[in-house]
C-alpha cells in the first residue's frame, strides 16, 4: 500500500512518466514497478499512454488534488478531530471516502465513538461507485445522468434487494435534502448517512453508520444536517 501511494504521490508531481523514471525514482525493480502500475492501471487509478509508454494520475485522481503539496495530509489533519468530535458527540462511526477509480470508492480516514458496541471500518477498505449512503450522496452532486446512475446500481450487490426505481428516487432525495441514507442496503442492520465535501466535485463525501433501530426518523434527520454541516465545516474559508 504505502509503495502505491508512493507512486501516486510521484505521479502527482511529474507525470507523465515512463516505467524506468517511476523505478529509479523510487528504487523499484523492473518487475516489482511493473507489477505496481499494472494494478494502479486495472483500480483506475493510473493512465498508460500508449505514445512514449507513459504513466500519469486517472483525471478524477489528478482533479482532485490530494497527492499534491502534502494536500491530502493536510486535509485529513483538518478533518480527523472534527470527525473524533462529531463521533463521540452522537455515538456514531464516521467515514471519510473518495473516489478511487471509474468503478470504486476508498476510505481514507475514520473514527469510531467509544461505546463498547460500535461500527468498525477496516482502513483503506474500497466499496462500488454506486454502494451505500456515500454512492447516492455522490451522484447527486455530481447528477451524471440516469445511465451512469443505473450502471453505478447494477454494479452493487446488496444485501437487502433494492429496484433501481427506488434507488433514483433516493439519489433525488439526497439533491433536496443535502444527504444520503442506505436503510440496511449494504450492509443489513445498518444505517448509513452521507454527504459530499462542498468544492470536491461530488468526488470525497463523509459518511456516519449507526445501528438500525436505534434512532427515531427525527433523530436520523438531525444527524443528516448535522453531517452536512460538518461536511461544510471542514472545508476551509
Amino acid at each position: 500500500m504505502s509503495q502505491a501511494f508512493a507512486v501516486l504521490r510521484l505521479l502527482a508531481e511529474h507525470a507523465p512518466l515512463t516505467l524506468s523514471d517511476i523505478g529509479r525514482a523510487l528504487g523499484l525493480g523492473a518487475s516489482s514497478c511493473f507489477n505496481l502500475l499494472g494494478t494502479l492501471v486495472a483500480e483506475g487509478a493510473v493512465v498508460r499512454e500508449a505514445p512514449g509508454k507513459r504513466y500519469r494520475l486517472a483525471d478524477g485522481w489528478a482533479r482532485s488534488g490530494l497527492l499534491r503539496d502534502g494536500h491530502a495530509r493536510r486535509m485529513i489533519d483538518r478533518l480527523r478531530p472534527l470527525m473524533t468530535r462529531f463521533a463521540q458527540e452522537h455515538g456514531v462511526t464516521v467515514g471519510l471516502w473518495q473516489i478511487a477509480s471509474r468503478d470504486r470508492l476508498q476510505l481514507v480516514a475514520h473514527a469510531e465513538s467509544n461505546a463498547v458496541l460500535r461500527i468498525h471500518l477496516a482502513r483503506g477498505q474500497r466499496q462500488p461507485l454506486g454502494g451505500g449512503a456515500v454512492g447516492r450522496a455522490i451522484a447527486a452532486a455530481q447528477a451524471p445522468g440516469e445511465e451512469e446512475i443505473a450502471r453505478r446500481f447494477a454494479a452493487v450487490r446488496w444485501e437487502k434487494p433494492m429496484s433501481f426505481a427506488d434507488y433514483a428516487g433516493q439519489v433525488r432525495r439526497a439533491e433536496r435534502m443535502g444527504y444520503a441514507l442506505d436503510e440496511g442496503h449494504t450492509h443489513i442492520g445498518i444505517w448509513t448517512l452521507a454527504a459530499v465535501l462542498p468544492g470536491s466535485g461530488g468526488d470525497h463525501g463523509l459518511s456516519t453508520s449507526f445501528f438500525a433501530g436505534s434512532r427515531s426518523g427525527a433523530e436520523v434527520a438531525a444527524l443528516g444536517r448535522a453531517l452536512v454541516e460538518l461536511a461544510s465545516g471542514a472545508v476551509p474559508t
